[in-house]
């Protein structure tokens, strides 16, 4: 619905050069919009439409950091929490698997206490197992510390990346 602008401009009492670009869009409204007369004028307003529509060279490296900074930590958090699996799964099992073999070299009537190292199969792959048994002279406990042991058992994950020691005292009554 376009209307003359020159009309409107004589009946608003303004100069007609005010309004040369302008034409009435709506008439109840009375709002005016740009009228692209030349050619020039709609090339500019079409290649500003075309730039406001895109993202800038700027505005896309600022969100590939961004989104490189959260990767980065989002990785870190997840390999943390991978780390702190294995090890919190490490400190869990080694005190029960220490314990298992002090009690497997105590069972029986005959039960020996010897220096001994060795893997704990293939239900624990990567744990390994160390025994090492000394005698304690305490002067204090005169004859009794003769038969008075140091048992040790060290439980390791993974070459030595985890280690996890018990050590006990045990009477053992020599023959």
């Amino acid at each position: 619905m376009a209307v003359n602008y020159w009309h409107r401009a004589k009946r608003i009492g303004q100069s007609a050069r005010l309004f040369r670009n302008l034409r009435i869009v709506d008439l109840r409204a009375m709002r005016y919009a740009l009228c692209p007369l030349r050619y020039g004028i709609q090339h500019r307003e079409s290649s500003i439409e075309n730039r406001a529509t895109g993202f800038t060279l700027l505005e896309v490296m600022v969100s590939v950091a961004i989104m490189s900074i959260v990767l980065v930590s989002v990785y870190r958090l997840h390999s943390q929490s991978l780390t702190m699996d294995t090890e919190s799964r490490f400190y869990t099992q080694a005190p029960m698997l220490a314990q298992g073999k002090l009690a497997e070299m105590g069972a029986g009537e005959d039960a020996e206490f010897t220096n001994d190292s060795g893997e704990f199969g293939e239900n624990f792959e990567g744990y390994s197992w160390n025994v090492s048994v000394d005698d304690v002279d305490i002067e204090a406990l005169g004859e009794i510390s003769q038969d008075l042991k140091k048992i040790e058992v060290t439980v390791s994950y993974n070459e030595n990346e985890f280690v996890y020691h018990l050590r006990t005292y045990r009477i053992i009554r020599g023959e």
